[in-house]
């Protein structure tokens, strides 16, 4: 029997360029430029071949991303909320949006949604 829905958002299936990185001095840095697979206004959903994502693990996420210093990036503060191993070396990541940054203003977000 599948598992209910939880979502209180619609998330639509958008494939759009996506750039995270994690926001922690203690981990390790790297820049993962990959696409989306779904998103909301307070989430989006990835897949990755980057082994260092972990649940609660607090990561820059540029979304949608184009290109660096790009005026049209937006950029948000984000927790990483489930990682799930898809096989063959790639990772399904969803992240929760704890706040937008742009234009040097914060906006926090809504309370995290489960995936």
């Amino acid at each position: 029997m599948p598992e209910p829905e939880r979502r209180q958002k619609p998330r639509a299936k958008i494939a759009r360029p996506i750039r995270v990185r994690p926001s922690e001095a203690r981990d390790d840095h790297f820049d993962d430029v990959t696409a989306s697979v779904n998103a909301s206004r307070s989430g989006v959903f990835f897949h990755s071949r980057q082994d260092k994502y972990y649940k609660g693990m607090r990561v820059f996420v540029t979304y949608p991303y184009a290109s660096p210093g790009d005026p049209m990036n937006m950029e948000y503060v984000g927790e990483v909320v489930r990682v799930e191993p898809l096989g063959d070396g790639k990772f399904g990541v969803a992240v929760h949006f704890v706040m937008s940054v742009n234009y040097g203003s914060a906006v926090p977000q809504p309370k995290p949604t489960p995936f």
